[in-house]
């Protein structure tokens, strides 16, 4: 597993909190992959995402075989793109499912945390990365036609990171 420093994760966290939906992309028992949107519960000082998911949708049977998980984020209004991967599990944790519980989880979930098919979806950070353009649209453009005419790649579109060691 990659080692995240404090700083990591907290600009790792930064990033994605007002992203509220991941697409969390696993592999069925064919090798075929499939995404879905979650909706991104919590980013840990850990290093783990966590999610709340039923236990009666076919891919949580399918991380027992393969936990190997690709969650991406994408904002795309502020130019932001973040992928992370990790491994998942299924859990049932009551205390740690009543410290995520908000109200919008009810929709999925109306018998609350008593729901029998309440299940906890944590992924534990392997690697992270993103692509943030904080230049306006306008930079941005003018960044790609100067690199069409010149045939040389676009500079200062933004930030690209790596994260964890």
């Amino acid at each position: 597993m990659a080692v995240f420093t404090t700083t990591e994760l907290h600009d790792l966290r930064d990033r994605v909190k007002d992203v509220k939906f991941g697409m969390f992309t696993t592999q069925d028992a064919t090798g075929a992959l499939t995404s879905r949107p979650l909706t991104l519960q919590q980013l840990d000082n850990e290093g783990n995402i966590w999610f709340f998911v039923s236990d009666q949708e076919a891919f949580t049977g399918e991380l027992l075989g393969h936990p190997s998980v690709n969650v991406s984020f994408a904002d795309v209004d502020d130019h932001l793109y973040v992928s992370v991967s990790g491994r998942a599990a299924l859990l049932r944790d009551r205390a740690k499912a009543e410290e995520l519980w908000n109200p919008a989880v009810k929709a999925w979930f109306p018998q609350g945390l008593d729901d029998p098919h309440l299940a906890l979806l944590r992924v534990e950070l392997q690697s992270a990365e993103y692509w943030d353009t904080a230049n306006s649209k306008m930079v941005t453009l003018f960044a790609l036609a100067k690199a069409a005419i010149t045939g040389k790649p676009p500079t200062n579109v933004g930030e690209h990171r790596h994260l964890g060691s």
